[in-house]
C-alpha cells in the first residue's frame, strides 16, 4: 500500500446502507441497544477496574449492534468515569485489499451522523516513525467498512460521557500477515496500547457459515447452529486465555472464518508481551455472542456476532 499524506475527512461512506444517515435515529438506535445491553448485563458493574480494550462485531447495526452495545455500554461508563483516557486505538481487517502488514488511517477526521471524531495524528505519527507501518489512501480507508462501524458507536459514547472534544481516534488497518508479523506488530504496539490514556477497539465478526461465504464444515450429530457455536467458543476460550500461539492453531485447524482474526491475533500478541514484561496484566472475558440466524440446513447462512472487555487486572509497572 502507498504511503500518502494525511489531511483528508474521512467520510461515513456506509452511512444510508449499513446503517442510517439520519442522525437523530441513529442515536436512538444505538441509545436503545446500549440501554437493553445495561438490562440484560450480567456482569457485575461494581468492581469497575480500569477498562483497556474491547471486541466489538461490524456488520450492519441491524445485525450485529445488539451485541458491540454490551461492550460500547462498558466504554461510555469508562469514558463517564476515567477522565485520563485521551486515545482509542481502533485495530479492524482489510475486507477489499491486500494488505501485507498494517496501515493506519490518513484521515484527521471520522465523519458520523453522531458528530465527527478526531484523528489521533501525534499517535499516528508514532507508529509511522517505527517505520513499519503505511498510510491508508483515503478511497482504501472510505471503502472498509470495519473501523467505520465503530465510529458511530464510539461518538455516542463520547457524547454520553461528554468527552467527545477530549477523546482522539487512530484507525489502524491489520493485512492479511503471518503468525511471525503478527507478532512482530503486537511487539510494536504493546506500549501503546499499555498506556494509561489508550483504550483499543478490536473489530471483528466471528463465523461467517454458508455456502456464499465456502465454509460448510462437516456437522456430526447436532444441529448446525449449534456446532458453529462450540466452533466459536473454542476460539474465544483461547483469546480469553490470552494464547495467541494456540488461536492460531485453532484457526489452521478449524479454519474459521473468523475475519478479524489478524487484528485479534495482533493484539493477543501485544497483550503477551506486556502480561510477560510485567508492564501490564488483563483479563479477557466474552460478554455476548450472537448469530444472525439459527442453521438448520445446509441452504441456510449465518454470521457470528460477539463481544468481549478486557479489564486491567495490575498495573506493576509503567
Amino acid at each position: 500500500m502507498k504511503k500518502s499524506k494525511a489531511g483528508y475527512s474521512r467520510r461515513a461512506a456506509h452511512a444510508g446502507s449499513w446503517y442510517t444517515n439520519k442522525g437523530h435515529h441513529l442515536k436512538q438506535e444505538l441509545t436503545s441497544m446500549i440501554q437493553q445491553a445495561a438490562a440484560l448485563s450480567t456482569e457485575a458493574s461494581s468492581s469497575m477496574r480500569p477498562l483497556k480494550a474491547v471486541i466489538c462485531p461490524h456488520a450492519g447495526f441491524s445485525y450485529s449492534g445488539s451485541t458491540a452495545a454490551y461492550s460500547y455500554k462498558r466504554v461510555q461508563d469508562e469514558l463517564e468515569q476515567n477522565p485520563s483516557i485521551t486515545s482509542v486505538l481502533v485495530l479492524h481487517p482489510s475486507h477489499h485489499v491486500y494488505l501485507d502488514g498494517c496501515a493506519v488511517s490518513g484521515a484527521i477526521l471520522l465523519e458520523t451522523p453522531l458528530g465527527n471524531l478526531t484523528v489521533d495524528g501525534n499517535l499516528r505519527d508514532e507508529l509511522l516513525e517505527t517505520g513499519k507501518f503505511s498510510v491508508m489512501e483515503q478511497s482504501v480507508d472510505e471503502n472498509e467498512h470495519s473501523g467505520e462501524m465503530q465510529y458511530p458507536f464510539l461518538a455516542l459514547a463520547a457524547q454520553v460521557a461528554n468527552c467527545l472534544e477530549r477523546i482522539q481516534v487512530l484507525p489502524v488497518m491489520v493485512g492479511s500477515i503471518s503468525g511471525k508479523s503478527e507478532a512482530f506488530f503486537g511487539k510494536i504496539l504493546a506500549p501503546f496500547i499499555a498506556r494509561p490514556n489508550v483504550l483499543c477497539v478490536v473489530s471483528s465478526d466471528f463465523m461467517h457459515w454458508g455456502s456464499r461465504f465456502g465454509y460448510q464444515p462437516t456437522i456430526v450429530c447436532k444441529p448446525i447452529h449449534e456446532h458453529i457455536s462450540e466452533l466459536d467458543k473454542r476460539g474465544m476460550d483461547l483469546i480469553q486465555d490470552q494464547e495467541p500461539e494456540a488461536f492460531a492453531k485453532y484457526l489452521k485447524e478449524t479454519k474459521n472464518t473468523i475475519c478479524g482474526r489478524h487484528p485479534i491475533s495482533v493484539w493477543l500478541q501485544a497483550v503477551q508481551v506486556n502480561s510477560s514484561s510485567q508492564v501490564e496484566t488483563l483479563d479477557i472475558s466474552f460478554i455476548k455472542y450472537a448469530q444472525s440466524s439459527q442453521v438448520m440446513s445446509l441452504r441456510d447462512s449465518s454470521v457470528s456476532y460477539a463481544s468481549a472487555i478486557a479489564l486491567q487486572q495490575q498495573q506493576v509497572s509503567s
